[in-house]
């Protein structure tokens, strides 16, 4: 607090002035990954923005053991994978993943039973190693059609034997 200039006090007492900061100079999108607009970049590999992502490995976890796994399969792989279409489909709602996107992505590609054969040869060479390759993972989220990505598992479920219409794979073979 300030005092009045007619009260006397000692030097050691009195307040001192406060520091003077430089006015700032004016400000610039001049770094390298500043964004220069109102949307975020797109594109092959940019994947898609969204709140908490990470969350979706930790709620992919609590599927390992209902995954219906093909010989070479791996829980991690599948975990993977689904996590990114999950993180994808959440994107789209602008929010982060939740329970019913990872359930929407394991009954998309087949891992919690009742999958085609042809689906189950389409998705081995996606999901081979994908736990530790982010292409293979930006692959899989992204053949995933756009307007799948709006269905809820349930229809997922029901449509699993049209699995071309929500799907862009080169089958295998």
């Amino acid at each position: 607090m300030t005092q009045p200039s007619f009260v006397p006090i000692v030097e050691a007492d009195q307040v001192r002035p406060a520091y003077r900061l430089r006015v700032p100079s004016i400000w610039t999108q001049s770094r390298p990954s500043e964004l220069l607009g109102t949307t975020p970049p797109s594109g092959r590999l940019f994947g898609s923005a969204g709140p908490d992502q990470g969350f979706a490995l930790k709620l992919a976890r609590r599927f390992e053991d209902r995954l219906v796994l093909e010989p070479g399969e791996t829980a991690e792989d599948a975990a993977a994978g689904a996590a990114a279409v999950a993180t994808r489909r959440s994107a789209g709602f602008g929010r982060a993943p939740a329970i019913g996107d990872l359930t929407f992505a394991y009954t998309l590609w087949g891992f919690l039973g009742g999958a085609p054969p042809d689906l189950l040869a389409a998705r081995a060479p996606l999901f081979r190693s994908a736990a530790h390759h982010y292409q293979a993972r930006r692959a899989i989220a992204e053949a995933v059609a756009g307007d799948a990505l709006r269905l809820t598992p349930e229809q997922v479920a029901e449509r699993l034997s049209d699995w071309r219409s929500m799907l862009t794979v080169a089958e295998a073979g």
